[in-house]
């Protein structure tokens, strides 16, 4: 999702220069077959231009109209249900027998969810985002409450006291999970449900060597969305134009890798070609706390490297299984192309914790379970109020 949360980053960014209004829907819940699961968003300027999807594409014009149809701005929680069959001859035509939650609401920089998602974006740190989606016995607006860093907490708007001392225990929770999860709270003079969402940074990608090969993976990582960090062993002042994609080039020699500060949590490729660079680069990352380490070139050769490290490595052993050599998925890439291909796969597929097979034999949900959590609450009876409003979109009987 980082690109195009990216790309709807922009389009807030050339909205706000021009001084127009916008909105932001957001898929708070789910239930059943979704084409979108919670936290997909849908961009939307004030002259209806839209970036982003919460759908295959069926609920984003809807969800435009709804925008200029809102009394006061004011937020609003927009529900289809298309369990019943005959929605794809009735409804949206989803085809999917599901039910999706989305909350619209009007973006009033700076206490909106976009201006907190750019500033994790810019600071490459997560984050939690907590919007009140639903409430009952008091005029509580929708939308954002509230945000968290590990560094700050702040309150957005007119928020009730007692929910915010409520919801900071569960956001830092969710932080340390790093999970999304619906929440509910009974009150003293109300009941709240609210979407505490886990707002994941872009991926953190390393890529030591320039060569030619390293190119198409950047550019793969970059349209994916994530930051980019070359470092040429070489030093090559040429770099910086081949490179000019990425977020950042470094040139520098073997001798000074141990200089290098790469953030906890990030991944890193090795595609050097040169046996004592890749020997250097390897003994400052395995100790390190990196979510992957992707070593380009044949199993013996990989196999003499370990055998240099382990004599003077000996803690690390356990370490080694996050090293992913030969790198790459097993799509029979043979091209400098196919082969970045397959290393941006299997970084997504071992980030996700998921084995990189094909979808066609999978016999469970193809999103995570935990998400399963996120539906919409039953037996609540809501204020008709401007503050509350629901829409019920379904199939005729």
């Amino acid at each position: 999702m980082s690109s195009e949360i990216q790309s709807i980053l922009n389009a807030f960014d050339r909205s706000q220069h021009r001084g127009k209004s916008a909105f932001l829907a957001t898929v708070v819940g789910t239930q059943g077959s979704t084409y979108r699961r919670p936290g997909a968003r849908l961009f939307i300027a004030a002259d209806g231009e839209t970036v982003g999807l919460v759908s295959g594409g069926c609920l984003e014009r809807d969800l435009v109209e709804h925008t200029q149809l809102m009394p006061d701005n004011r937020p609003k929680i927009v529900t289809y249900d298309h369990t019943a069959t005959e929605d794809i001859l009735w409804g949206f035509g989803l085809g999917c027998t599901g039910t999706v939650r989305v909350l619209v609401e009007r973006l009033r920089p700076p206490h909106d969810p976009l201006t907190f998602l750019a500033r994790c974006w810019r600071d490459r740190t997560p984050g939690v985002l907590v919007s009140i989606i639903q409430t009952e016995g008091n005029a509580t607006q929708l939308g954002a409450c509230l945000t968290l860093t590990a560094q700050a907490i702040d309150v957005l708007g007119q928020s009730d006291p007692d929910l915010i001392a409520a919801i900071v225990p569960d956001t830092r929770s969710v932080l340390r999970a790093r999970q999304s999860v619906v929440k509910r709270y009974d009150l003293a003079n109300c009941r709240i449900e609210v979407f505490i969402e886990f707002i994941e940074p872009p991926i953190s990608l390393v890529i030591f060597g320039a060569g030619q090969d390293a190119i198409p993976l950047a550019q793969f990582a970059k349209a994916l969305g994530w930051h980019v960090t070359v470092v040429d062993c070489r030093a090559n002042p040429l770099s910086h134009e081949r490179f000019a994609m990425c977020d950042r080039v470094i040139l520098t020699r073997r001798e000074r890798l141990d200089r290098i500060v790469i953030p906890a949590g990030a991944v890193a490729a090795i595609l050097t070609h040169n046996y004592y660079d890749d020997l250097e680069i390897l003994r400052g990352l395995l100790p390190a706390e990196l979510g992957y380490i992707g070593l380009l070139g044949s199993r013996q050769r990989t196999q003499r490297l370990l055998q240099e490290l382990q004599q003077d490595l000996t803690s690390i052993t356990e370490q080694f299984d996050k090293l992913h050599a030969p790198v790459g998925l097993d799509i029979g890439a043979e091209t400098p192309t196919a082969i970045a291909l397959s290393i941006v796969a299997e970084i997504q597929a071992v980030l996700s914790d998921r084995p990189g097979n094909s979808l066609k034999y999978r016999n469970t949900s193809i999103h995570d379970t935990h998400q399963d959590r996120l539906t919409p609450a039953r037996g609540w009876s809501l204020a008709a109020d401007g503050y509350t409003q629901t829409v019920i979109i379904h199939s005729r009987n």
